[in-house]
């Protein structure tokens, strides 16, 4: 077998990413708080990247700044409000540029719309201490009359509750621990079971009920056999079941059923130590007049510029020094302003691909704005993506975490994107539009007598919207919407 060498030439198109491009598109799809990281990152790793404060000039000098900033750098126009193009990876910098003209040049670099008609909403955040329950369990050990032993195996057992309120570990793995007997891990169980929530550092859901039955000195057997013999037929709702088992008047058992009803069966929920992090909008939908004005919210993000002092830096090579260390600082600094332009180049890119994204929503769900949900009309990323002229995948990547506030509330722009639903009318309904309908008729039933999933799909018939009765459970599922078994009250 004989081995030879031959040339062939093979034409290919390769889509490659350049590091820039990479950096753009992560940048447009992350979250508000994502993005504060990644800029205040940048800035630490970039000594070229400064924050402008607030004080230095009035907000439409650095909006003018800004834009020569721009323009000198990617010698192309580039304005704010006007259409704007998707970024390819072009123009990213690494073309030969005057840099030194650049620095002397600067300017803070900031997105920035007109507010003079409009006002944001104010935020006001509070922040205060939530007590876990450990600690309030430990305040209640601190004054009740506990020896220093029944102290520490009580630390034990609160240190050992979920966020429940339930025990986790067993009474055995404690005495171990604490080298005592389980007969005394018993005993201070119980004087913990005494301390406020009722209910707290139960082992299950049914001395957990028992307890609270105790303290509230209910008097009544009934209660007791049906929390130890019959938790699954309470759960099922089958009262004449328990009824017939007890051989007792279904009226008794429905009052035993009311007080177990209105027990707590996690006590230790209400000292939950997740914190609730209050959603900052990007965009603000404004009211003005008949029409809707799109206002993006920039307060909070850094506004970068080129730092002042390597500009004073450059004035001064040259004058002194070896030619060695004058083109390895020109180099370090023009890799520098490289990487801080295209960083401002992509923020800016940013927040004017938002604007144009949320104002073709806008657009297309101008019903919604003014008349409500029932009025939400069906949408697809391509809907928007052949408005704004870009691609779905951009479209998708911008709604990602980004929130809209407006006149009916605040919602995550995925909200305005749905599936349609065929009315007999021939027009379409958005899904969620359908799920409001189901929610409505559930609210309206008679709880006595709830409505099947079968009911619910000949009522949404009647109103033009015909789904299979899998499509209601299925919604209904998605909304937290017990069946009909399980929604019915007898009392």
């Amino acid at each position: 077998m004989a081995f030879e060498l031959k040339q062939n030439l093979k034409l290919s198109q390769q889509l490659i990413m350049t590091p820039q491009l990479q950096q753009a598109i992560k940048l447009l799809q992350l979250s508000r708080l994502e993005l504060v990281d990644t800029i205040n990152q940048e800035m630490e790793e970039n000594p070229l990247l400064e924050e402008a404060m607030p004080d230095e000039g009035n907000e439409e000098e650095i909006h003018l700044a800004s834009e020569d900033d721009v323009q000198s750098i990617e010698k192309q126009d580039v304005k704010v409000v006007e259409r704007t193009e998707e970024l390819t990876g072009e123009g990213d910098g690494r073309e030969e540029f005057d840099w030194s003209n650049y620095l002397e040049d600067y300017g803070p670099v900031g997105v920035s719309y007109d507010r003079k008609d409009t006002e944001a909403p104010v935020w006001d955040n509070m922040i205060t201490e939530i007590q876990s329950l450990t600690e309030h369990l430990m305040w209640q050990m601190k004054l009740s009359p506990l020896t220093a032993e029944e102290m520490r195996v009580g630390s034990q057992i609160a240190g050992n509750l979920d966020q429940n309120g339930y025990l986790c570990a067993t009474i055995q793995e404690i005495a171990e621990l604490e080298k005592v007997t389980e007969e005394f891990v018993e005993a201070v169980l119980k004087k913990v079971q005494e301390f406020d929530p009722a209910g707290v550092a139960a082992r299950d859901l049914q001395e957990c009920l028992l307890i609270q039955a105790r303290m509230l000195g209910v008097k009544n057997p009934i209660i007791e056999k049906i929390i130890k013999d019959h938790l699954k037929d309470l759960e099922l709702k089958s009262y004449v079941h328990i009824a017939r088992k007890l051989k007792i008047p279904l009226r008794e058992v429905e009052n035993a059923v009311l007080l177990i009803s209105n027990m707590e069966p996690k006590p230790g929920s209400i000292f939950s130590e997740e914190k609730v992090q209050a959603i900052i909008p990007d965009v603000y939908v404004v009211k003005s007049g008949d029409e809707y004005k799109i206002i993006l919210n920039d307060d909070g993000l850094p506004r970068l510029r080129i730092s002042n002092f390597y500009r004073e830096v450059m004035a001064g090579v040259g004058c002194h020094g070896d030619s060695n260390e004058e083109e390895n600082g020109k180099k370090y600094i023009k890799e520098k302003v490289q990487s801080a332009t295209w960083l401002i180049k992509s923020i800016q890119q940013r927040q004017k691909t938002i604007y144009r994204v949320a104002e073709s929503i806008v657009k297309f769900q101008k019903d919604f704005f003014d008349r409500g949900i029932n009025f939400l009309k069906p949408l697809i990323l391509r809907d928007v993506a052949d408005d704004v002229e870009m691609h779905e995948s951009t479209i998708s990547r911008v709604v990602t975490n980004k929130y809209m506030h407006s006149p009916r509330g605040i919602f995550e722009m995925k909200y305005f994107f749905g599936s349609s639903i065929q009315r007999t009318t021939g027009e379409t309904i958005a899904s969620k539009s359908v799920k409001e309908e189901i929610k409505y008729l559930v609210n309206k039933e008679d709880p006595k007598k709830p409505f099947s999933d079968c009911e619910i799909v000949d009522l949404l018939q009647q109103k033009g919207i015909t789904i299979a009765r899998r499509t209601v459970a299925k919604y209904r599922e998605m909304m937290g919407i017990l069946p009909s078994s399980k929604r019915k009250k007898y009392f």
